[in-house]
């Protein structure tokens, strides 16, 4: 038998004024300006930085060396994204160089956070993966997330160099990095689209190594 219903269905009616396309394209620029001005910004003042951090990349891989990556969220997809160009390849057809982003084994993840807490979820996997000589790039565009930082910690203890991306706040992450890159921007979007930028302008550093290999 079919459900009987009883009563009026009532139905709420918006009678909010749509946004304007006025209104949308006034918002689409403003965050395509500010985007445009950070990354001139990073051209005016962060070009040695992005270049000092581009040869520690480039002298890890011809030594022998791997690079890690470690970051939350979307941070986290730029760890993989950089991993991804350097272990396939970025534009040139050439040698697949080792790189380990350590957001992405979803079972070493869930059991370090449940074993050891989630503020140690990448330095555990430094400990046991990291060797004298290899780099962690540590992003946090907050240059505070506490995993990141104890990733850090980690990898300076055992003998790897640190490359930290941040925004304009950088510490204390800044000041466990050999080079850190500080993207002059507060607004998170802004500077996460500069970091994968960032990320990007090393590969092409790498692609030169060995562009026909």
């Amino acid at each position: 038998m079919a459900p009987s219903y009883s009563g009026a269905v009532s139905y709420k009616v918006d009678n909010s004024t749509p946004k304007s396309r006025t209104s949308t394209e006034e918002l689409l620029t403003k965050s395509l300006r500010e985007h445009l001005q950070t990354v001139q910004s990073l051209l005016e003042t962060k070009l040695g930085d992005i270049q000092r951090a581009g040869d520690l990349i480039c002298s890890t891989l011809t030594k022998g060396n791997k690079i890690l990556i470690c970051g939350n969220g979307g941070s986290a997809a730029d760890a993989q994204h950089i991993a991804a160009e350097l272990v396939g390849r970025y534009e040139q057809h050439r040698r697949s160089w080792p790189a380990i982003a350590l957001t992405t084994d979803t079972s070493a993840l869930t059991a370090l956070s449940n074993d050891f807490g989630y503020a140690e979820v990448f330095a555990r996997q430094v400990t046991g993966l990291g060797v004298s000589g290899d780099l962690l790039i540590a992003i946090s565009t907050s240059g505070q997330s506490a995993n990141v930082l104890k990733a850090a910690e980690k990898a300076r203890e055992v003998g790897c160099q640190v490359i930290g991306m941040t925004g304009e706040t950088q510490e204390p992450l800044a000041a466990l990095c050999d080079v850190c890159v500080a993207v002059p921007s507060k607004r998170t979007a802004r500077v996460q689209e500069a970091h994968i930028t960032i990320g990007h302008l090393w590969c092409e550093m790498v692609d030169q190594l060995n562009p026909g290999g």
